[in-house]
């Protein structure tokens, strides 16, 4: 593990730098593109235009990931959640959630077109070496796939950058995944902490577990968002968290698959906005007297004459005072002065100065 988080600062994904507290934001696509290449292009630039430093895509297809059954074991009647129940299926669910393999070169052209990152989430050891064609800067393992040691080691052996989300993980599971990356040649990990339920519920964001994950793994730890609204990611940023990504959607009231929980673009720019104006009110890990706090110091307090001294006359709590403004002598030397004499006759409203004392 590092030995100090202040190292991750030089961590990179593609160019983004984890640098002077930017949070890295990601707009997850999944499957709101509702099949259309068009509106995944669209989504990719309007991820861009709000924001967004990353677009982060899932590479698997319905075959790979599950059986084409109608057997109990593979219908949705269990799952907690109606949007998706009406799929009947998982293979119904993710045919309709997948994005087809033959889009990602053009998505990956056109990301680096506009000048914004892409990755994706590889859900199988073969969407691995696709991916690696497409020269995908990082990997992110969802959270489903915490127990898919085979497809955990055979990204950690890319020796790219690797983001866990957490949101169906034991810290059992979290332990041998993030031991299965680094045996096998990872070196930059990043802890997402997660809820995978859609939407998630606000009470059940329990945000306080970003700090422990990061005393517990010393390692850069973001939140996987799947609540309404931006309150979670704001929270987020302001305990720490150096990535927050969240599902992105188009403004259009098209219902896809993830649109019920979803962010629109519009809603996805104010929470950039607010997190950058978090970034910005969180300011250095360091202590410091703001600029614009230093104009101010003349509202300290000093120690004045408050009343006219004759020369040879002793300082007493009489004839000085501790007012403001702060140009006489410091607060500090009150008891110090007290029964001196002065070298000079001093008037009311005077600064005190050690050079008047005897």
């Amino acid at each position: 593990m590092p030995k100090n988080l202040q190292k991750n600062r030089s961590l990179k994904i593609g160019k983004f730098n984890f640098k002077k507290g930017k949070t890295f934001i990601v707009a997850e696509l999944s499957g709101n593109h509702n099949g259309s290449f068009n509106r995944a292009k669209k989504l990719l630039i309007k991820a861009k235009e709000s924001g967004a430093d990353a677009v982060k895509l899932q590479t698997f297809s319905a075959d790979l990931i599950t059986l084409n059954s109608k057997k109990n074991d593979f219908k949705l009647d269990y799952l907690n959640n109606k949007e998706w129940k009406r799929y009947k299926t998982f293979y119904s669910l993710y045919s309709k959630s997948s994005t087809p393999w033959d889009w990602h070169p053009k998505l990956f052209d056109l990301a680096k077109k506009i000048g914004i990152e892409i990755f994706s989430s590889p859900f199988d050891e073969t969407a691995v070496d696709f991916l690696e064609k497409l020269k995908c800067v990082a990997y992110k393992i969802a959270s489903p796939e915490i127990t898919h040691i085979p497809l955990i080691t055979k990204v950690a052996k890319t020796k790219k950058p690797v983001i866990i989300s957490t949101g169906l993980a034991s810290l059992e599971d979290l332990d041998l995944a993030i031991n299965t990356l680094r045996k096998n040649g990872c070196k930059k990990l990043f802890i997402l902490k997660c809820n995978s339920s859609y939407p998630a519920p606000i009470i059940e964001s329990n945000l306080k577990n970003i700090q422990f994950l990061k005393n517990k793994y010393n390692l850069p730890i973001g939140l996987s968002d799947h609540t309404i609204g931006d309150n979670s990611a704001v929270v987020a940023v302001s305990l720490g968290a150096k990535i927050v990504e969240k599902h992105f959607n188009l403004k259009d009231n098209l219902t896809t698959v993830d649109s019920f929980f979803s962010s629109n673009q519009n809603d996805f720019q104010l929470m950039v906005d607010k997190i950058r104006i978090t970034e910005k009110t969180l300011g250095n890990y360091e202590y410091t007297i703001s600029k614009s706090s230093k104009k101010n110091f003349a509202s300290r307090r000093s120690i004045f004459i408050s009343k006219n001294i004759r020369k040879n006359e002793r300082i007493t709590k009489d004839n000085i005072k501790v007012v403001r403004p702060s140009f006489g002598l410091h607060p500090k030397f009150f008891l110090k002065v007290l029964g001196k004499k002065v070298n000079k006759s001093l008037k009311h409203g005077e600064r005190l100065k050690i050079k008047y004392l005897k």
